[in-house]
């Protein structure tokens, strides 16, 4: 696998723009993303995830602004050299049926104008786990082992970056696990990673840093950062029986803000410092006398953030 880099990061998106006619699909769209990062982009259909892929790609020129993609500016003038740093694998991996698996990747090998083809291609399968599926023809493969086919088709030039544009779309909870598998052993190869997908909890589990996009980039950064920019830090005590006085119990305690009751009963305390305002609330509680049943921290996930982001559907407003 080629992971060596080029001084500098391995994206850099400088204000970037593409309008079809009168319709922006993205404006004015900044980030950088480092060598062996894997880095999400979410956002609802039709907020400009795959038209940045695209035009990242080099398969679709900006309107406006720069970028340089694996250490080289995007401009036609790069356009061969770029697509021979990178590879993009599309939602829909695009494999001729009637081929078997080796056959399908000896023809793209060859479009690729690939030297080494069969050590290339054997690299490729071991990597996506097919060694023994090589002569099976496409056809017969479930949707997981062809996402398996066209994952292993991008990683045959080596690629510096790869474009994942929702690999796991459709597929049911063992086969995306596999391709999660896949990707966490391609990061460990040092492969930067560029994914969108709709799947929140999976950009949580798979993205280094996350870009929440709406045709604008409207955040960016680590899901825990974001979670934290976002949202105040809170304990929840859940108690066998109400507190008799909720308020003598529960203000005042160390680095305690406020506190609230929510639907379930439970109390939910606003703190500075989770990992110390806890045991004082545990001591708190079991000194009034009640039976403590739970106390943990509220944790809110990468889905809160992105609704707290995402305010409209572009798409609906476009029919």
């Amino acid at each position: 696998m080629n992971t060596q880099s080029s001084a500098g990061p391995a994206l850099v998106v400088d204000r970037l723009t593409k309008r079809f006619g009168e319709r922006t699909a993205f404006s004015e769209v900044s980030f950088a993303v480092d060598y062996g990062e894997v880095f999400g982009f979410l956002g609802p259909n039709g907020a400009g995830k795959t038209t940045t892929v695209r035009t990242l790609g080099t398969l679709i020129a900006p309107s406006s602004g720069t970028a340089s993609v694996a250490g080289l500016p995007l401009n036609a003038a790069n356009g061969v050299a770029i697509r021979g740093r990178i590879a993009v694998m599309p939602e829909s991996p695009g494999l001729y049926l009637r081929l078997s698996v080796a056959e399908n990747l000896t023809y793209f090998a060859g479009l690729y104008d690939l030297a080494d083809r069969r050590e290339r291609i054997a690299r490729a399968l071991k990597a996506v786990g097919l060694e023994h599926r090589a002569d099976d023809l496409c056809r017969s493969l479930s949707k997981g082992l062809k996402q398996r086919v066209g994952l292993a088709r991008a990683l045959l030039s080596d690629p510096q970056v790869l474009f994942l544009d929702e690999p796991t779309s459709g597929l049911d909870p063992v086969a995306a696990r596999e391709v999660h598998e896949l990707i966490d052993g391609l990061r460990r190869r040092g492969v930067t990673i560029f994914l969108t997908t709709h799947r929140l909890a999976e950009a949580e589990r798979l993205c280094d840093r996350v870009g929440i996009m709406n045709t604008t980039l409207r955040t960016i950064g680590r899901p825990d950062e974001l979670r934290d920019r976002l949202f105040a830090k809170s304990i929840e005590v859940r108690t066998r029986e109400p507190l008799a006085d909720p308020d003598r119990v529960l203000a005042g305690l160390p680095g305690c803000e406020g506190w609230r009751r929510n639907e379930d009963g439970a109390y939910v305390l606003s703190v500075t410092d989770p990992d110390a305002a806890a045991p004082a609330a545990a001591r708190a509680v079991l000194a009034a006398g009640a039976d403590l049943l739970a106390l943990t921290p509220t944790r809110h996930s990468l889905e809160d953030v992105y609704l707290q982001m995402i305010d409209t559907d572009v798409e609906a407003e476009q029919r």
